[in-house]
């Protein structure tokens, strides 16, 4: 698999914010197929840090369904893998630079 369809986007949520402050570790969303030597290398490639440590986690697909004027809709939310990397000391990724 090549490194630029590894990472698809930065998962950005408070807890996450508060991860990257405190513990500086960062969140992606990944391709499922990707493992932890890919991401790493991904990561180190494109934002020019050193990662040392790489979680991995696939999130379930959930059940979800609401009532509408049209009526009852059920429906799937895919499933996908997230990522956590921490960085070496020092290093840190500026996710909301444009």
């Amino acid at each position: 698999m090549r490194l630029s369809e590894v990472l698809l986007r930065p998962k950005v949520t408070e807890k996450v914010n508060g991860q990257m402050e405190k513990q500086n570790r960062y969140t992606f969303v990944v391709d499922k197929r990707s493992n932890k030597l890919e991401i790493k290398a991904a990561v180190e490639e494109f934002y020019n840090v050193k990662v040392t440590d790489v979680n991995t986690i696939v999130m379930p697909a959930k059940s979800k369904s609401r009532f509408t004027k049209a009526g009852f809709i059920s429906g799937r939310k895919q499933s996908f893998k997230k990522a956590i990397v921490t960085l070496a000391d020092g290093e840190n990724i500026d996710l909301f630079a444009f």
